[in-house]
C-alpha cells in the first residue's frame, strides 16, 4: 500500500489493558478473518459464560429445565431493550431463518394467495416463500432491483410487484449477497396501507444498524443476534406485531404450548438454551470497551478503507473498475467485483470460498448476484486494515491465476 492509501486507515481498537482487540476472540491467527457477517464471531467472555451455563445444566438437569423459561423470559427482556422493543413483542428462536420459517408455518391458509420476494433475498428464505405458496395453490413474484437501484426505484421495483392476490411480502432489511438496504420503513407503510402482511428479513441488521426497528412498520421481523452482536451462535429475534401475532407458535410443540406468545416460545423441551442466556454477556462487552455506537462507526470506516485498498489492486489486475454501484450502502459491509470468471453463481461462490480458506488461509464471503461475482467485505472490531491491505496484495494476484484458468 501507498503511504497515502495506509494514512486513510483507521486505527486499530485497544482493549482496556492495551491489548489488540482480536485477544477478545479465540479466532484462530492461522487465518485472515473477513467474513464476519456470515456466522459472526463470539467474544471469550461470552464463551465462558455460555460454558458455565452448560456446566450448571449438566450438574443437576431436573432443576435447570424447569426453571429455564423463566431464565430465557429474563434474557429476552433484555435482548428486547436491545433491539428497541416490547419483551412481549420478541421470541427467541435458533437463527433468522427459522423465525421466518415460523410465520410461513403459522400463517391463515390464503387459497391462490401469492408470496412477493426480490432477487436480493436469501435462498433459503425464498425457498421457504416457494413451498408456501405451492401451499397456498398460488406462486411467487419476483422484484427484479437492479443492485444500483436508489430508495425510489428500489421501492417502486418492490410495490410492483404487490397485487390485490398478495397474501405476503417478503423484503430484507439488509442483504445478504449484495450488502445493500431495502427502504423497508417505506414498503411497510405501504403494505400496511393496503393490508398486506409484511415479513422483514432482518437477519444482519442488529447491532449492524442502531436501532433497526425503529419506524418500521411490519407484522413480522427475525434477526440474528449471533452476527454482528456477537452473540452465541443460535441466538435470533422473531418480532411480531399486529392481529397475526397471536397465531404463531414454535416449529416444535412442547408444554408451553397453551401460553400466550411469546411465552409459548420460552420451553422447548430438552434443547440447550444457553446461547439465549450467554446473549446478553456479549453485548454488554462491547458496550463496555467501546460502545456500540463507536464500535460501529469503526466497523463502516474500516469497511470503506478495505474497498478502498481491495478495488484498487483488482482494478490494477484487470484493467476494469472493480468499484460497486450500490444503491442503498450498508455500514460494515462492502462489495468489490471479481475477476470476470469467478463466482458467477451461488455455487461457485462457495467453491471459491472453500478454496480461499484451504490455500489462501482467508476467511471471506464471496457471492454473485445477476451473473457476476463478487467478494463481500464484513469488518468487525477485531479486524485491522492490514487485514484488508493483505487480502488486496497476497490474495488478489492468485484470484487473477485463478480467474484466468477458468475462462475458456
Amino acid at each position: 500500500m501507498s503511504e497515502t492509501d495506509v494514512s486513510t486507515a483507521p486505527r486499530p481498537l485497544l482493549l482496556a489493558d492495551g491489548r489488540p482487540a482480536v485477544d477478545a476472540w479465540s479466532l484462530d491467527p492461522a487465518l485472515r478473518h473477513l467474513n464476519h457477517g456470515s456466522f459472526g464471531a463470539v467474544p471469550l467472555v461470552a464463551q465462558e459464560r455460555q460454558n458455565a451455563l452448560r456446566a450448571e445444566m449438566e450438574r443437576a438437569p431436573v432443576v435447570w429445565f424447569p426453571e429455564l423459561p423463566e431464565r430465557i423470559a429474563a434474557a429476552r427482556t433484555g435482548l428486547a431493550a436491545f433491539l428497541g422493543v416490547d419483551a412481549g413483542d420478541l421470541a427467541l428462536v435458533p437463527n433468522a431463518s427459522a423465525g421466518v420459517s415460523v410465520v410461513y408455518a403459522n400463517l391463515p391458509a390464503h387459497h391462490g394467495g401469492e408470496v412477493v420476494v426480490t432477487d436480493h433475498g436469501y435462498g433459503a428464505v425464498t425457498m421457504g416463500a416457494e413451498r408456501l405458496a405451492r401451499r397456498w395453490g398460488g406462486r411467487v413474484r419476483t422484484a427484479r432491483v437492479p443492485l444500483d437501484a436508489d430508495e425510489e426505484q428500489a421501492y417502486e421495483a418492490v410495490m410492483a410487484e404487490v397485487t390485490d392476490a398478495t397474501g405476503l411480502l417478503v423484503v430484507d432489511q439488509i442483504t445478504s449477497a449484495t450488502a445493500r438496504r431495502f427502504p423497508v420503513e417505506r414498503i411497510g407503510a405501504e403494505a400496511a396501507r393496503r393490508g398486506v402482511p409484511f415479513l422483514v428479513d432482518g437477519a444482519h441488521a442488529p447491532a449492524l444498524l442502531a436501532a433497526p426497528l425503529e419506524n418500521l412498520t411490519c407484522d413480522f421481523w427475525a434477526g440474528n443476534l449471533h452476527k454482528w452482536a456477537c452473540a452465541p451462535r443460535g441466538t435470533a429475534a422473531l418480532v411480531a406485531r399486529g392481529p397475526l401475532r397471536d397465531g404463531l407458535h414454535p416449529l416444535i410443540d412442547s408444554w408451553g404450548a397453551p401460553d400466550p406468545y411469546p411465552d409459548r416460545f420460552d420451553q422447548q423441551g430438552t434443547l440447550d438454551a444457553t446461547n439465549y442466556l450467554a446473549a446478553q454477556t456479549a453485548l454488554d462487552f462491547v458496550d463496555s470497551t467501546w460502545g456500540w455506537d463507536a464500535a460501529r462507526r469503526y466497523m463502516d470506516e474500516l469497511a470503506g478503507y478495505g474497498e478502498r485498498v481491495v478495488a484498487a489492486a483488482v482494478t490494477a489486475l484487470t484493467g476494469e473498475d472493480a468499484r460497486v454501484d450500490v444503491g442503498m450502502p450498508v455500514p460494515g459491509m462492502r462489495l468489490v467485483r471479481l475477476p470476470d470468471g469467478l463466482a458467477d453463481c451461488r455455487e461457485a461462490a462457495d467453491a471459491l470460498r472453500d478454496r480461499a480458506a484451504a490455500e489462501l488461509g482467508v476467511e471471506a464471503a464471496f457471492t454473485a448476484f445477476g451473473g457476476i461475482g463478487y467478494v463481500r467485505l464484513s469488518a468487525h472490531l477485531y479486524n485491522t486494515a492490514e487485514d484488508y491491505e493483505y487480502f488486496a496484495e497476497r490474495c488478489v494476484p492468485v484470484l487473477g491465476e485463478w480467474a484466468r484458468a477458468a475462462r475458456p
